[in-house]
């Protein structure tokens, strides 16, 4: 398996949903994509949690990533995200995605039942063996998945299969991701999922970040991963500082039509969200509206 060098802004992509989402809104999609690759982008992570990907049948999701693919730039990793609840799903959308030569795949830890240590080892292990040559990145989101990915079972993980090249840390735990670091083994890659300590993991030797806030903003986190690596620390700071305040302004992961509200602002048209998920209301629009011009944010 060919090392892959895993670095920089991965924009966690929203997905445009046609009115009462109903079915992907390709043409939105495609201009979302080249507005992030025009902004600088390093990477596209397809179907995870803010793409709404587990509110998206099979084929849904395999249709996503080729829309995706037919309008990227090859400078530009794409990393579908193939987690599922269960595992024949997950094994399904990872061969899709090994069909299609995507630069890695995603996979979170499956939700809603209570799975011990041996059950999410032998999960994993069962993906990572059938395909020996993606690379695969874990997926650590225990407030979305319920079940939690301990440091101890990722190494363990790390060290049985090559192919287990890094995870994304969304846990919400700086020291947990801090220890993590400390921990790995050298060639396993660590990214960081959480926006509001981005600068704090980056200096703590993360090496990538995927994030959901890039989608409205991806020059502000640009900002603070290009001055870090310039070791300008201040600078770095201040993008931080206004990355933070625009994750209060979105709710961060709380509500995604706010995301694409918030987009429209910038002149995207992210379309609307799926249901359960709720677009949002006229009060929120208007509060986004004035919270933008007040925080002068772009």
């Amino acid at each position: 398996m060919e090392q892959k060098n895993i670095r920089g802004i991965i924009c966690a992509n929203l997905t445009p949903f046609t009115k009462g989402g109903k079915e992907i809104d390709h043409p939105k999609l495609h201009k979302l994509i080249r507005f992030l690759q025009e902004k600088g982008v390093h990477g596209l992570f397809v179907g995870g949690t803010t793409g709404e990907g587990l509110v998206m049948s099979i084929e849904e999701r395999k249709e996503l990533l080729e829309s995706v693919l037919k309008c990227v730039n090859k400078k530009i990793m794409v990393i579908p995200h193939t987690g599922t609840f269960d595992l024949r799903s997950t094994m399904e959308l990872t061969a899709h995605a090994v069909e299609k030569k995507v630069y890695a795949v995603g996979i979170v830890t499956p939700g809603y039942y209570y799975y011990d240590e041996d059950a999410l080892y032998k999960y994993f292990s069962t993906i990572a063996s059938e395909f020996p040559d993606i690379p695969v990145l874990l997926y650590n989101i225990p407030s979305c998945a319920r079940n939690f990915l301990p440091n101890s079972l990722i190494i363990k993980l790390a060290q049985k299969h090559k192919n287990i090249v890094g995870i994304k840390d969304s846990t919400g735990n700086m020291v947990n991701l801090s220890e993590l670091l400390l921990q790995k083994p050298t060639s396993f890659t660590v990214i960081n999922g959480v926006d509001e300590y981005g600068y704090q993991a980056f200096l703590a030797g993360a090496q990538a970040a995927v994030s959901g806030t890039s989608n409205v903003a991806p020059e502000i986190y640009l900002g603070v991963y290009e001055n870090v690596i310039k070791r300008k620390l201040p600078e770095a700071w201040i993008y931080q500082s206004q990355l933070t305040k625009l994750c209060q302004v979105l709710q961060y992961g709380k509500n995604l039509g706010i995301f694409k509200q918030a987009l429209k602002l910038r002149g995207i048209d992210a379309g609307f969200v799926r249901p359960p998920h709720r677009e949002s209301t006229k009060q929120e629009i208007s509060l986004l509206e004035k919270t933008f011009k007040n925080l002068n944010l772009f």
